[in-house]
């Protein structure tokens, strides 16, 4: 019950409710318990020849006591099992809440197929907790505990003899229980690699029937499914083998009891109501005895889960808000958007080599700096490190003049207009999408970043225009019309900073040209930076950055970097060459 104690703030939450739920539960087992009673002096009457009006009344008293139950187990489902519910929302909010906070490199090394086993199954086997294992335990506890005392008032040493079992069944639930919690831990993470195969193969579809892979992918996942289903069996083995036992112990003591009670029946010990009544009273115990195996079944499950859970929970992000550094350097003011770096090394792991190496720039405020350079050298990086996508250990970057730390994470990124080197679209309209980053809607704004970013052209052609729902990850657009649909929305924010890192590879040259041209008035007193292998998307910026495996190479404006002859003119005498073997 270790990690289930982390639900007790939770269930503060709903103290009247559930106070209300155990008043109910305890007028149900009132009532449910009167009933063998009611029974007991009906039979005892019949023995001594009572009249039919006798009967009725008796009748009469354990149909209404039986309905009285009824609505009071009514009235607990509608307390306890909805407080389950509620529970479950808020934990699920806070999960989800706590996932969006973690920093970026959290989803490196944990799957999204895990996470999702996490918000569904392992959140859903504590809210089973929750409901029914909280309702079943306080109606076991009150049902045998006054099913007890009225057995002790009619016999009490033959109820000392009934349970009798019930030492050894509490035993056999604790070994059941231990296993029970060990092979749900496994099923638990089975369920995530299940799940995690499930969801690459579905968001990489293109990819498996590119390669035609369907069998292999299904093959995989056959395997996976396969194991899943022998560790649930494995767990229904344990769990198909608690209820026969209970069911076997609980047997014993009603055997016992007839034996033991017929005799004191003879012996005039006993009336033939009292022993009714007490075989009832059994009836009555058997549940809660039996439903002891399954709500510790609940709560093994329940504790398995939240111990995962937990680990998220517990998971704080190592990129944070400093809150001294930003008392000390955050004054409030708008950001202008100058950025320095200074001696900035950066990898992404300790047992990784560097990525970038001894890096020392300097962008003035409303300049736009164009990035360059082959493959793997260290551009995408350079710019994820602006908003704090990573954190530097070596060296320090500057904005404004203040060190990145110093300025608030809300208020770094929201000055920042990024369009990653991967697009990603929400399953919305194209608006929202376009929107995202407004927190009051503006139809002008949107229509305006849609005109820049050229995209315009085409949601008018579609039938619902800007209200056209998108698909998974914008899958019913082309992958320029992606790379457009983000940079509109990059601009939409009007951001002091603009980053787009490599947002023209999926576009035409043409296309490109009026994008850039768009551009012109967003760009004009707001810092820009370019990452492309374009030499044609970079050419008219104020200054370009080559890197080279990690390192400044060069730095100058186009002209300058074509007369030095190094890199940058080699890969701008590649390009017109490729331009002009095109044309041929």
């Amino acid at each position: 019950m270790t990690h289930l104690r982390r639900l007790i703030p939770y269930l503060k939450r709903y103290k009247k409710k559930l106070f209300i739920g155990f008043i109910v539960i305890t007028f149900s087992a009132i009532f449910t318990n009167l009933i063998p009673f009611v029974i007991s002096k009906a039979i005892d009457q019949i023995r001594d020849n009572a009249e039919f009006h006798t009967l009725y009344k008796y009748a009469l008293l354990t149909v209404s006591f039986a309905a009285m139950s009824g609505i009071f187990l009514y009235l607990t489902r509608q307390t306890i099992i909805v407080v389950s519910r509620e529970i479950e929302n808020d934990l699920r909010n806070d999960f989800f809440g706590h996932i969006l906070i973690q920093d970026q490199q959290y989803f490196h090394f944990h799957p999204t197929g895990d996470i999702m086993a996490l918000a569904t199954n392992d959140i859903s086997a504590v809210r089973n907790f929750l409901g029914p294992g909280i309702m079943y335990t306080a109606e076991t506890c009150i049902n045998f505990t006054m099913a007890i005392s009225l057995m002790i008032s009619f016999n009490a040493e033959l109820t000392l003899i009934a349970v009798v079992p019930i030492p050894l069944i509490s035993y056999v639930v604790y070994r059941i229980g231990k296993s029970i919690n060990y092979k749900f831990e496994r099923v638990q993470e089975q369920f995530s690699d299940l799940t995690t195969k499930a969801q690459e193969n579905l968001s990489g579809i293109k990819v498996v029937k590119a390669y035609v892979r369907e069998e292999s992918e299904t093959a995989n996942f056959r395997k996976l499914s396969l194991e899943y289903m022998k560790k649930n069996l494995d767990l229904a083995k344990v769990q198909s083998f608690s209820y026969p036992m209970m069911f076997l112990l609980t047997g014993f003591s009603v055997i016992i009891v007839l034996y033991i009670g017929g005799n004191k029946i003879i012996n005039g010990e006993m009336s033939i109501g009292e022993l009714t009544a007490f075989i009832i009273y059994l009836g009555l115990l058997t549940w809660p005895i039996i439903s002891l195996g399954w709500i510790i079944n609940l709560t093994q499950r329940a504790e398995a889960s939240m111990k995962r859970l937990i680990e998220v929970f517990d998971h704080k992000p190592e990129i944070e808000d400093d809150p001294v550094l930003v008392k000390e350097y955050f004054k409030d003011a708008p950001i202008k958007g100058s950025i320095e770096f200074r001696n900035v090394n950066f990898r992404y792991d300790e047992s990784l080599p560097y990525v970038l190496k001894n890096i020392s720039f300097e962008i003035n405020a409303g300049e736009t700096i164009g990035i360059i350079g082959h493959t793997g050298s260290g551009k995408s990086t350079f710019v994820n490190l602006i908003p704090r996508l990573f954190d530097i250990e070596e060296g320090s970057i500057l904005v404004d003049g203040i060190p990145l730390r110093g300025i608030p994470l809300s208020r770094i990124r929201t000055s920042i207009g990024y369009v990653p080197q991967e697009t990603f679209l929400f399953s919305d309209t194209i608006e929202n999408n376009i929107a995202y980053s407004e927190k009051s809607f503006n139809k002008d704004k949107v229509i305006e970043a849609a005109k820049i970013s050229q995209i315009y052209k085409d949601v008018n052609s579609f039938p619902k225009r800007f209200d056209t729902i998108l698909g998974e990850r914008g899958i019913n657009l082309s992958g320029g019309q992606k790379q457009r649909a983000s940079i509109a929305r990059a601009i939409v924010s009007d951001p002091a900073i603009l980053i787009l890192d490599d947002a023209f590879s999926a576009v035409d040259t043409y296309t490109e040209e009026e994008i850039l041209n768009g551009l012109k008035d967003i760009m004009k007193g707001r810092t820009t930076i370019l990452i492309s292998h374009r030499v044609s998307t970079l050419k008219n910026s104020d200054r370009i950055i080559v890197l080279k495996d990690g390192s400044i190479a060069e730095t100058g404006s186009h002209d300058r970097l074509i007369q030095q002859n190094g890199i940058y003119a080699d890969i701008y005498q590649k390009q017109l060459l490729e331009e002009e073997l095109k044309e041929l």
